[in-house]
């Protein structure tokens, strides 16, 4: 039955994949149509860079998912880290060396720590990351309100830097994916995330430490949140206390889209980085047809409602 069950899963799964790579389809035919910009070569060079900061989020967001939780403070801990980062180097430019690793070391454990209150205080993950989203923003703002700081020209051109005219920030998201996949699929650790997801008390019983299980996921959340900051400091050349307020509701919408099911225990992150590069093309395609962005907001509300919905229903299938 175990296998059979499996067997049906990976069916699932696949048939995700399917979905969206046929929606990516439809939007690229869609999209040569609708605006002679889209399919240049020069404008895919572009999506690659736009992709990089959300595709980081969305795939910490994903290791959480699988858990059954959710990380609601990932766009403040982006926006802090953004500030930290350019004031930092504004103030020691040459301690690059530096800074970057304390900001990943902070941002990890500000996830960390997530996870570890959601067990502590036995509180649901939405109420905790939604605290700790308002307790980072509001310091991030005491600490100042507009955009400011500067980052090192090396920094910045490493933003812009392409390797046989692929963005070089792109390869390293998709190396990043690909660890990322090989870790869940075949290490005990990233297998136990699955674990867990998929029934808490029966991982707890065969002698998983679940508590240590969800403190690790939350801060691979809040590592990846630290990633993304670089890439949008090296780009941006700034720190923005509210540049990451966005990519809270962004980071999930590719995680459902692609598969991941929120009740934990299904899904992975080839799904999320199809649907990172399924929302970045859409997003793209109205910018060209000039669709305000407050349309642009709705329409990645429904889709997370249909996606949702269709999920839940082959579920009860």
């Amino acid at each position: 039955m175990s296998a059979v069950g499996a067997e049906f899963r990976r069916n699932r799964l696949s048939l995700s994949y399917v979905i969206v790579v046929a929606l990516l389809i439809l939007l690229v035919v869609a999209g040569g149509f609708l605006s002679d910009r889209f399919l240049t070569w020069r404008n895919f060079g572009n999506l690659f860079q736009q992709l990089v900061v959300l595709g980081m989020v969305s795939l910490g967001q994903t290791f959480v998912v699988l858990l059954g939780g959710i990380d609601l403070a990932v766009g403040s801990l982006v926006s802090a880290s953004t500030v930290f980062i350019a004031h930092f180097l504004e103030w020691r430019p040459d301690l690059l060396w530096l800074a970057l690793p304390l900001a990943l070391i902070a941002a990890t454990a500000i996830g960390a720590l997530n996870g570890l209150l959601t067990i502590v205080l036995r509180v649901h993950p939405l109420i905790v990351t939604l605290g700790m989203s308002s307790i980072i923003f509001g310091g991030t703002l005491m600490y100042n309100k507009e955009p400011g700081g500067s980052v090192p020209r090396g920094l910045a051109d490493f933003s812009y830097a392409k390797l046989w005219g692929i963005p070089v920030t792109a390869i390293v998201l998709v190396a990043v994916f690909a660890l990322a996949g090989l870790w869940l699929q075949r290490s005990r650790s990233g297998r136990s995330i699955y674990f867990v997801g998929g029934d808490r008390e029966a991982a707890r019983l065969n002698g998983l430490p679940v508590s240590r299980i969800v403190v690790m996921a939350y801060a691979l959340s809040g590592l990846c949140a630290g990633l993304a900051a670089i890439f949008l400091t090296a780009r941006t050349g700034v720190g923005d206390p509210r540049i990451g307020a966005a990519l809270t509701l962004q980071s999930i919408t590719p995680v459902v889209v692609g598969g991941t099911v929120l009740a934990g225990g299904r899904g992975g992150v080839l799904g999320t980085l199809l649907g990172v590069l399924l929302v970045t093309m859409l997003n793209n395609l109205l910018n060209f047809l000039n669709v305000s962005s407050y349309y642009q907001w709705v329409i990645q509300g429904l889709i997370i409602i249909i996606a949702v919905s269709i999920h839940t229903t082959r579920r009860r299938q």
